[in-house]
């Protein structure tokens, strides 16, 4: 069985104003009773919202329970369905359903459940505060769940860290006709480039210097060309690596347009070697090198802006990304292994770092997630053809409070810098719309 579509709820966001359940019960019945839309929305403000709502579970009670044989999952879209003409009437599958998502509609006398609309939810479509959601991730596991991980297993990360799981995603999607280049930092650091004479990949990797990773791999591409043979020249760098002492053979490669991919694992330090302060890392975060004490209160300078620099070499195609969004990450890894075809493309992926970051190792994707929701990290796509766009909007976003109170590295800030924090965030915000509407126009 693969991986299906859901609805994601987020109680945070609700209000509870009933939007969701009405476009359900006019899309189903072909009236307003919210009484009889199949998702309810229980609760209140002050105690927090419920959702009951069929979760069209993997192994569904309701289904066992049913004598008659009358709810079963199709296998194609995961939905759990109804077969009026078998069911009795007996309503044991509401007894059997722990969410609530199968209940009975007093109007007709029998029971009703979520078939997700085909596809396109209308209680999605209705929430106007994005406490619903329709998750489609599931297109990822289906896609490449089967492909062959290209690295070996047990590579050497920081309990939680994510950037395992994000080599892992990236070089199953690129493929084995592949060569890879880890400059000095976390990724070599687990051990892609091996010891003892072995290799943690199943693709040629190398190990560059970090004043010298993308002229490297410009060469070997162009070896590669001049043989005959079409292979990705990918690089996995660190913010360190990529935006201080490497910056200078970076913007070279991207000058000449060389056709590489060179993707930015950026968790704002370098981590692998004392949690130490980059270009990237943020204003007043708390390192080894900007320490928190009577005189120093942490970094003095806001982060330098990577992508939009690269955005200014005019390369074939430049993104950013976050963990925390995958489907987004797949989407723009694909264009950027195309782009690479042709020329120089940047990806710059924020991938938070439990042991510099300083937060508990279960929270690494709450962190992630937190950057996007108050703007912090922006997710937005540049190409020669298209210009820049938003491709995760955000345009009612969280405090940014929200996302510095989930780090240790943030706790000593006063008022002031947090005030000025936020401030450099709308003023990023409205920069990067600003190069988005010249581009549109």
């Amino acid at each position: 069985m693969g991986a299906y579509n859901t609805i994601a709820f987020d109680a945070a966001k609700c209000d509870g104003c009933g939007d969701c359940m009405t476009a359900c019960a006019e899309t189903k019945v072909g009236a307003g009773d919210s009484a009889r839309s199949r998702i309810q929305i229980g609760g209140d403000a002050a105690n927090g919202f419920e959702l009951a709502l069929c979760r069209q579970c993997g192994d569904p009670k309701c289904v066992s329970v049913c004598p008659a044989g009358a709810l079963g999952k199709d296998a194609a879209s995961g939905v759990i369905a109804w077969d009026a003409s078998k069911c009795v009437d007996c309503l044991l599958c509401t007894v059997g359903c722990a969410y609530a998502g199968i209940a009975l509609d007093e109007a007709t006398g029998r029971v009703a459940k979520c078939d997700m609309c085909e596809g396109n939810p209308a209680c999605v479509t209705a929430c106007p505060h994005d406490a619903l959601k329709l998750v489609t991730t599931s297109r990822i596991y289906n896609e490449v769940g089967n492909w062959e991980d290209l690295f070996a297993p047990g590579l050497a990360g920081c309990q939680g860290c994510n950037t395992e799981l994000l080599m892992r995603h990236t070089l199953r999607r690129v493929g084995p006709d592949t060569v890879l280049a880890t400059p000095p930092g976390c990724v070599p650091g687990m051990g892609s480039v091996g010891f003892n004479g072995t290799t943690g990949t199943k693709v040629p990797v190398f190990h560059p210097l970090l004043t010298n990773t993308a002229p490297m791999l410009a060469g070997v591409k162009r070896h590669y060309k001049r043989i005959g043979r079409e292979i990705t020249a990918l690089a996995i760098a660190g913010d360190g690596g990529a935006s201080d002492v490497g910056f200078q053979s970076l913007s070279g490669a991207a000058e000449r347009n060389e056709q590489i991919l060179f993707m930015v694992v950026d968790n704002e330090g370098y981590m692998n070697t004392g949690m130490q302060r980059s270009s990237c890392t943020p204003y007043g975060a708390w390192t080894s090198t900007t320490p928190v004490g009577e005189a120093t209160h942490g970094k003095t300078q806001d982060a330098k802006n990577l992508p939009l620099i690269m955005v200014n070499h005019r390369c074939e195609y430049v993104a950013t990304a976050s963990t925390a969004y995958m489907e987004d990450f797949y989407d723009k890894l694909d264009k950027a292994i195309a782009a690479s075809k042709r020329g120089f493309a940047y990806l710059h992926v924020y991938s938070p770092c439990t042991t510099g970051w300083r937060f508990p190792t279960d929270q690494n994707m709450e962190v992630a997630r937190k950057a996007v929701e108050t703007n912090f990290v922006m997710l937005w796509e540049y190409s020669r053809a298209g210009g820049l766009h938003f491709t995760r909007p955000v345009d009612d976003p969280l405090p940014v409070t929200e996302y510095l109170k989930a780090m240790g590295r943030f706790r000593h800030l006063s008022d002031d810098q947090i005030s000025h924090i936020q401030s450099k965030v709308v003023e990023n915000l409205g920069f990067v719309k600003q190069l988005a509407h010249v581009a549109k126009a």
